[in-house]
């Protein structure tokens, strides 16, 4: 069977136990119809970009699913006639990546980012026009 990943938006205003019940019922909708979820992560409530129908936050949760087409249309079907649904992906994958999510990996994005920057004790260094390397922490004033 195909694999896929989805993703869905939940309004903001719906508690955590009601996504999770929502998500179970997904689930069970591809299980009737011969699929299976082989993970499911609930990324929590986050902050949109822009505003989906008047909420400025969703709850968004990821299903890895292992199913026919059918299971899939029909939870696209049933998150369309849903209003707690905001907006659903579902994308066509050749494998499941293992291991948590990169929106869960959240604290080695943080790591990562704060490392290219470069924090204030760090020396960078660039190179001017004539191929001299010039210290970028040293004041833009006249020779010493």
């Amino acid at each position: 069977m195909p694999l896929y990943e989805h993703v869905y938006l939940a309004r903001q205003d719906l508690s955590a136990q009601q996504v999770d019940e929502l998500t179970t019922q997904l689930s069970g909708v591809i299980g009737q119809m011969g699929g299976k979820v082989t993970k499911n992560e609930y990324w929590g409530l986050k902050s949109l970009t822009y505003r989906i129908r008047k909420n400025r936050k969703a709850h968004m949760t990821l299903l890895n699913v292992d199913a026919p087409p059918a299971a899939l249309n029909e939870i696209e079907r049933q998150e369309r006639l849903n209003e707690d649904v905001l907006r659903y992906l579902t994308i066509r994958v050749e494998a499941h990546e293992e291991g948590p999510s990169a929106m869960m990996r959240k604290s080695d994005r943080d790591r990562d980012e704060r490392g290219e920057r470069g924090g204030r004790g760090e020396r960078r260094s660039r190179r001017d026009d004539g191929g001299e390397e010039i210290d970028a922490n040293e004041g833009s004033g006249g020779e010493e």
